[in-house]
Protein backbone atom coordinates (compact mmCIF):
# COMPACT_ATOMS: atom_id res chain seq x y z
CA UNK A 1 0.00 0.00 0.00
CA UNK A 2 1.59 3.30 -0.85
CA UNK A 3 2.39 5.64 1.76
CA UNK A 4 0.18 8.22 0.41
CA UNK A 5 -2.91 6.03 1.78
CA UNK A 6 -3.88 4.48 5.32
CA UNK A 7 -6.61 2.04 5.80
CA UNK A 8 -8.96 1.05 2.93
CA UNK A 9 -7.55 3.85 0.98
CA UNK A 10 -8.23 6.96 2.87
CA UNK A 11 -5.63 9.67 2.09
CA UNK A 12 -3.39 10.09 5.63
CA UNK A 13 -3.24 13.45 4.56
CA UNK A 14 -7.20 14.16 5.42
CA UNK A 15 -7.28 12.38 8.74
CA UNK A 16 -4.05 14.58 9.49
CA UNK A 17 -5.51 17.34 8.74
CA UNK A 18 -6.41 19.42 12.41
CA UNK A 19 -7.04 17.07 14.40
CA UNK A 20 -8.78 18.29 17.00
CA UNK A 21 -11.01 20.08 14.82
CA UNK A 22 -12.27 16.29 13.59
CA UNK A 23 -12.33 15.31 16.79
CA UNK A 24 -14.95 18.27 18.15
CA UNK A 25 -16.86 17.99 14.91
CA UNK A 26 -17.01 14.09 15.61
CA UNK A 27 -18.14 15.11 19.72
CA UNK A 28 -21.14 17.25 18.51
CA UNK A 29 -22.25 14.62 16.23
CA UNK A 30 -22.33 12.17 18.81
CA UNK A 31 -24.36 13.85 20.71
CA UNK A 32 -26.84 14.95 17.94
CA UNK A 33 -27.02 11.03 17.04
CA UNK A 34 -27.60 10.51 21.38
CA UNK A 35 -30.55 13.07 21.45
CA UNK A 36 -32.22 11.76 17.79
CA UNK A 37 -32.12 8.33 18.83
CA UNK A 38 -33.78 9.42 22.00
CA UNK A 39 -36.23 11.44 20.00
CA UNK A 40 -36.91 8.32 17.64
CA UNK A 41 -36.99 5.72 21.16
CA UNK A 42 -40.21 8.42 22.02
CA UNK A 43 -41.58 8.84 19.24
CA UNK A 44 -41.17 5.79 17.04
CA UNK A 45 -41.12 6.32 13.25
CA UNK A 46 -44.01 6.45 11.22
CA UNK A 47 -45.31 8.01 8.11
CA UNK A 48 -45.39 12.18 7.25
CA UNK A 49 -44.11 14.34 10.09
CA UNK A 50 -45.94 12.13 13.24
CA UNK A 51 -47.65 14.69 14.40
CA UNK A 52 -44.80 17.14 14.45
CA UNK A 53 -45.23 20.95 13.31
CA UNK A 54 -43.10 23.41 11.55
CA UNK A 55 -41.75 24.65 14.79
CA UNK A 56 -41.22 20.93 16.08
CA UNK A 57 -40.00 20.01 13.23
CA UNK A 58 -37.11 22.27 12.02
CA UNK A 59 -34.77 21.54 14.96
CA UNK A 60 -35.23 17.92 15.22
CA UNK A 61 -34.08 17.95 11.74
CA UNK A 62 -31.13 20.43 12.17
CA UNK A 63 -29.90 17.97 15.24
CA UNK A 64 -30.59 15.57 12.63
CA UNK A 65 -28.46 17.09 10.11
CA UNK A 66 -25.58 17.67 12.66
CA UNK A 67 -25.66 13.86 13.38
CA UNK A 68 -25.56 12.69 10.25
CA UNK A 69 -23.02 15.59 7.89
CA UNK A 70 -20.50 17.37 10.57
CA UNK A 71 -18.38 14.34 10.45
CA UNK A 72 -18.20 14.77 6.85
CA UNK A 73 -17.41 18.65 6.85
CA UNK A 74 -13.92 17.79 8.77
CA UNK A 75 -11.58 18.23 5.52
CA UNK A 76 -13.29 21.24 4.64
CA UNK A 77 -13.56 23.01 8.33
CA UNK A 78 -9.81 21.96 8.81
CA UNK A 79 -8.43 23.65 5.79
CA UNK A 80 -10.72 26.31 6.48
CA UNK A 81 -9.07 26.17 10.10
CA UNK A 82 -5.27 26.56 8.74
CA UNK A 83 -6.26 29.60 6.90
CA UNK A 84 -8.01 30.80 9.91
CA UNK A 85 -4.65 30.44 12.17
CA UNK A 86 -3.39 32.71 9.64
CA UNK A 87 -4.98 35.79 10.83
CA UNK A 88 -6.80 35.07 14.20
CA UNK A 89 -5.92 33.29 17.25
CA UNK A 90 -7.60 31.22 20.56
CA UNK A 91 -11.21 31.95 21.26
CA UNK A 92 -11.32 34.32 18.14
CA UNK A 93 -10.63 31.40 15.95
CA UNK A 94 -12.75 28.88 17.22
CA UNK A 95 -15.95 31.27 16.70
CA UNK A 96 -14.77 31.83 13.46
CA UNK A 97 -14.77 28.12 12.63
CA UNK A 98 -18.08 28.02 14.65
CA UNK A 99 -19.49 30.32 12.36
CA UNK A 100 -18.64 28.71 9.17
CA UNK A 101 -20.29 25.68 10.97
CA UNK A 102 -23.54 27.46 11.84
CA UNK A 103 -23.84 28.79 7.65
CA UNK A 104 -23.45 25.21 6.80
CA UNK A 105 -26.07 24.22 8.96
CA UNK A 106 -28.15 26.88 8.28
CA UNK A 107 -28.71 25.73 4.73
CA UNK A 108 -29.63 21.96 5.76
CA UNK A 109 -32.03 24.28 8.16
CA UNK A 110 -33.40 26.15 5.26
CA UNK A 111 -33.70 22.84 3.23
CA UNK A 112 -35.53 21.44 6.23
CA UNK A 113 -38.83 23.33 5.18
CA UNK A 114 -38.62 21.35 1.67
CA UNK A 115 -38.28 18.22 4.08
CA UNK A 116 -41.34 19.16 5.95
CA UNK A 117 -43.53 19.83 3.42
CA UNK A 118 -42.53 16.57 1.97
CA UNK A 119 -42.74 14.68 5.13
CA UNK A 120 -46.59 16.56 5.69
CA UNK A 121 -47.50 15.40 2.65
CA UNK A 122 -46.61 11.89 2.83
CA UNK A 123 -48.66 11.47 5.51
CA UNK A 124 -51.60 12.85 3.88
CA UNK A 125 -51.08 10.47 0.88
CA UNK A 126 -50.90 7.40 3.47
CA UNK A 127 -53.95 8.11 5.50
CA UNK A 128 -55.78 9.17 1.94
CA UNK A 129 -54.25 6.98 -0.46
CA UNK A 130 -52.16 4.23 0.57
CA UNK A 131 -51.78 2.30 -3.08
CA UNK A 132 -50.83 5.36 -4.45
CA UNK A 133 -48.31 6.13 -1.90
CA UNK A 134 -46.75 3.24 -2.40
CA UNK A 135 -45.71 3.98 -5.85
CA UNK A 136 -45.00 7.26 -4.64
CA UNK A 137 -42.59 5.99 -2.51
CA UNK A 138 -40.75 3.85 -5.11
CA UNK A 139 -40.54 6.80 -6.86
CA UNK A 140 -38.97 8.79 -4.04
CA UNK A 141 -36.04 5.92 -4.04
CA UNK A 142 -36.05 5.69 -8.30
CA UNK A 143 -35.26 9.38 -7.84
CA UNK A 144 -33.13 9.53 -5.61
CA UNK A 145 -31.07 6.52 -7.11
CA UNK A 146 -30.92 8.29 -10.82
CA UNK A 147 -29.36 11.69 -9.08
CA UNK A 148 -26.26 9.60 -8.10
CA UNK A 149 -26.02 9.17 -11.03
CA UNK A 150 -25.91 12.37 -12.87
CA UNK A 151 -23.79 15.05 -13.81
CA UNK A 152 -24.56 17.35 -11.22
CA UNK A 153 -24.32 15.07 -8.42
CA UNK A 154 -20.75 14.56 -9.44
CA UNK A 155 -20.01 17.93 -9.76
CA UNK A 156 -21.27 19.09 -6.14
CA UNK A 157 -19.30 15.68 -4.89
CA UNK A 158 -16.35 17.06 -6.56
CA UNK A 159 -16.27 20.28 -4.26
CA UNK A 160 -16.36 18.20 -1.44
CA UNK A 161 -13.73 16.06 -2.75
CA UNK A 162 -11.36 18.69 -3.34
CA UNK A 163 -11.13 20.85 -0.43
CA UNK A 164 -8.58 22.77 -2.43
CA UNK A 165 -10.78 24.04 -4.78
CA UNK A 166 -12.72 25.55 -2.07
CA UNK A 167 -9.71 26.95 -0.15
CA UNK A 168 -9.13 29.16 -3.68
CA UNK A 169 -12.82 30.40 -4.03
CA UNK A 170 -12.89 31.47 -0.27
CA UNK A 171 -9.95 33.70 -0.14
CA UNK A 172 -11.37 36.09 -2.13
CA UNK A 173 -14.08 36.63 0.48
CA UNK A 174 -14.00 39.61 3.30
CA UNK A 175 -16.17 41.09 5.94
CA UNK A 176 -17.43 40.67 9.20
CA UNK A 177 -19.84 37.69 7.21
CA UNK A 178 -17.05 36.00 5.12
CA UNK A 179 -17.48 33.03 8.05
CA UNK A 180 -20.91 32.71 7.59
CA UNK A 181 -20.45 33.27 3.76
CA UNK A 182 -18.33 30.17 3.43
CA UNK A 183 -20.44 28.30 5.36
CA UNK A 184 -23.60 28.98 3.58
CA UNK A 185 -21.56 28.44 0.34
CA UNK A 186 -20.29 24.78 1.55
CA UNK A 187 -23.66 23.97 2.43
CA UNK A 188 -25.22 24.62 -1.00
CA UNK A 189 -22.88 22.58 -2.90
CA UNK A 190 -23.28 19.78 0.37
CA UNK A 191 -27.17 20.30 -0.27
CA UNK A 192 -26.71 20.03 -3.99
CA UNK A 193 -24.44 16.64 -3.36
CA UNK A 194 -26.73 15.47 -0.89
CA UNK A 195 -30.52 16.15 -1.23
CA UNK A 196 -31.16 12.85 -3.28
CA UNK A 197 -29.96 10.96 -0.25
CA UNK A 198 -32.13 12.75 2.12
CA UNK A 199 -35.13 12.64 0.51
CA UNK A 200 -34.95 8.86 1.55
CA UNK A 201 -35.87 9.60 4.52
CA UNK A 202 -39.46 10.84 3.31
CA UNK A 203 -40.13 7.27 1.88
CA UNK A 204 -38.72 5.22 5.01
CA UNK A 205 -39.73 7.76 7.73
CA UNK A 206 -37.69 11.20 8.79
CA UNK A 207 -36.77 9.17 12.24
CA UNK A 208 -35.85 5.87 10.96
CA UNK A 209 -32.72 6.06 13.11
CA UNK A 210 -31.16 3.27 10.61
CA UNK A 211 -31.63 4.11 7.33
CA UNK A 212 -30.19 7.38 8.86
CA UNK A 213 -26.96 5.67 10.05
CA UNK A 214 -26.97 3.72 7.16
CA UNK A 215 -27.00 7.42 4.49
CA UNK A 216 -24.64 8.93 7.12
CA UNK A 217 -21.81 6.08 6.51
CA UNK A 218 -22.46 6.70 2.36
CA UNK A 219 -22.37 10.28 2.42
CA UNK A 220 -19.18 10.56 4.55
CA UNK A 221 -17.24 7.45 2.12
CA UNK A 222 -18.41 9.41 -0.25
CA UNK A 223 -16.83 12.64 0.59
CA UNK A 224 -13.70 11.04 2.15
CA UNK A 225 -12.78 7.81 0.42
CA UNK A 226 -10.58 6.99 -2.56
CA UNK A 227 -13.64 5.00 -3.58
CA UNK A 228 -16.03 7.05 -2.70
CA UNK A 229 -17.77 8.33 -5.85
CA UNK A 230 -18.07 4.42 -7.43
CA UNK A 231 -19.51 3.64 -4.04
CA UNK A 232 -22.19 6.58 -4.39
CA UNK A 233 -23.02 5.19 -8.01
CA UNK A 234 -23.40 1.44 -6.57
CA UNK A 235 -25.83 2.79 -4.08
CA UNK A 236 -27.66 4.79 -6.38
CA UNK A 237 -28.34 1.29 -8.55
CA UNK A 238 -29.11 -0.73 -4.94
CA UNK A 239 -32.10 2.36 -4.33
CA UNK A 240 -33.52 1.84 -7.85
CA UNK A 241 -33.10 -1.55 -7.29
CA UNK A 242 -34.83 -1.36 -4.26
CA UNK A 243 -37.77 0.92 -5.63
CA UNK A 244 -38.31 -2.32 -7.73
CA UNK A 245 -40.48 -3.98 -4.72
CA UNK A 246 -41.88 -1.03 -2.80
CA UNK A 247 -45.64 -1.45 -4.19
CA UNK A 248 -45.50 -5.21 -2.99
CA UNK A 249 -43.44 -4.70 0.41
CA UNK A 250 -45.69 -1.86 2.12
CA UNK A 251 -42.92 -2.48 5.24
CA UNK A 252 -39.90 -1.37 3.16
CA UNK A 253 -41.28 2.29 2.78
CA UNK A 254 -42.60 3.16 6.48
CA UNK A 255 -42.61 7.30 5.36
CA UNK A 256 -45.71 5.99 3.41
CA UNK A 257 -47.08 3.17 4.56
CA UNK A 258 -49.32 3.41 8.24
CA UNK A 259 -48.83 -0.15 9.70
CA UNK A 260 -51.94 -1.98 10.67
CA UNK A 261 -51.71 -1.66 14.32
CA UNK A 262 -51.16 2.30 13.43
CA UNK A 263 -54.23 2.32 11.01
CA UNK A 264 -56.07 0.73 13.62
CA UNK A 265 -55.00 3.28 16.42
CA UNK A 266 -56.08 6.42 14.46
CA UNK A 267 -59.71 4.29 13.37
CA UNK A 268 -60.53 4.23 16.95
CA UNK A 269 -59.16 7.36 17.89
CA UNK A 270 -61.58 8.73 15.37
Amino acid sequence: MSSRTSVLGFPRERWARAPVLWGVLCAVAALAWALTARSAVSMGNGPGTMGMGLAAFLPLWVVMMSAMMLPSVGPIGSLYLRGVKLRSSGWVRALRVGTLVAGYLAVWAAFGLLAFLAAWGAGRLADHAPRTALWVGAVILVVAGAYQLTPLKNFCLKHCRSPLGFLLHFGSYAGRLRDLRVGLYHGAFCVGCCWGLMIVLVAVGVMNVAWMAGLAAVIFLEKTWRYGKALGVAFGIALILLAAFVPWHPGLVPGLHAAPQQMGSVALAN
